[in-house]
């Protein structure tokens, strides 16, 4: 019998500051939930006593290598060092890179970090991510007025996640949790509901992430946040407000951070 609460280490390996493969085992583990991915880079690497010293903490806690090295000797040595400790470790860029090569007839350029080059895109970026984690769960609701995009929902619709996937893609984004007990920000009635996403969930299906989120917290999961009743009370208070805005509403339920973003992008760019 599976284990609902099981965890899978991970090391991201890479030379630059391992943001891509990151977001390769994040979108993998979504596939898995409520499997969760303890994800633990190891960026800037350049040499391979470095290489030894992660290899063996990969070792020590039975955990998967996932390296994204440009630099082919590296690659080699990973490969080398992983199949001596009996670690998995998987290149994800070594063979496309060599397939690239073979295909253009050209030699890639061996300089890591160059998708971090800072052009003003990349500024574009950082700001976007900053942007959400000042303006995350309404703590500054001024952010509200400001934003590309402000996600409305009760708490654990994946405001915060699909924040920060959306920031990576240069948008600038707020969310607001709604609660029944507290009164939404006035501001949320003040800008084009365009602007405004829903989030909505089946409340089974919430019940039982509530359920888990308070375990991961060592609480009772009897707790009246995990409570049908208590949900059912949410999510008709938050239909309510919603329907107030006139904004359009997005099912979250059994679907990846990636997949929800998709359709906000899909919807933003509708308008």
């Amino acid at each position: 019998m599976s284990n609902s609460t099981a965890e899978v280490i991970v090391y991201v390996i890479s030379d630059a500051a391992g943001d891509t493969g990151e977001l390769v085992v994040r979108a993998a583990i979504a596939q898995f939930h409520p499997i969760n991915a303890d994800i633990r880079r190891a960026p800037f690497i350049t040499d391979e006593l470095a290489l030894l010293r992660v290899i063996g903490q990969a070792k020590q806690c039975g955990a998967i290598v996932l390296y994204t090295l440009v630099i082919p000797q590296l690659r080699d040595s990973v490969k080398k060092l992983a199949d001596e400790a009996g670690v998995v470790a998987i290149d994800l860029l070594g063979s496309f890179i060599e397939t690239l090569e073979e295909r253009t007839g050209r030699k890639s350029r061996q300089e890591p970090g160059l998708n971090h080059a800072l052009d003003e895109d990349y500024f574009r970026k950082v700001e976007a991510v900053e942007f959400a984690v000042k303006y995350d769960d309404a703590r500054d609701t001024s952010g509200v007025r400001k934003a590309d995009i402000v996600l409305v929902g009760v708490s654990r619709t994946s405001k915060t996640p699909l924040s920060m996937y959306l920031a990576h893609q240069k948008f600038k984004v707020a969310n607001v949790p709604l609660v029944p007990e507290i009164k939404p920000p006035a501001e949320l009635y003040t800008i084009p509901k365009h602007k405004i996403i829903g989030l909505t969930i089946g409340v089974p299906y919430l019940n039982i992430i509530r359920k888990e989120r308070l375990k991961a917290l060592g609480l009772p999961n009897t707790a009246p946040y995990a409570t049908t009743d208590r949900i059912e009370k949410e999510m008709a208070y938050a239909e309510d407000i919603m329907n107030q805005l006139g904004c359009v509403i997005i099912d979250v339920s059994h679907r990846a951070v990636e997949e929800t973003a998709s359709l906000i992008m899909e919807q933003v760019r509708l308008t």
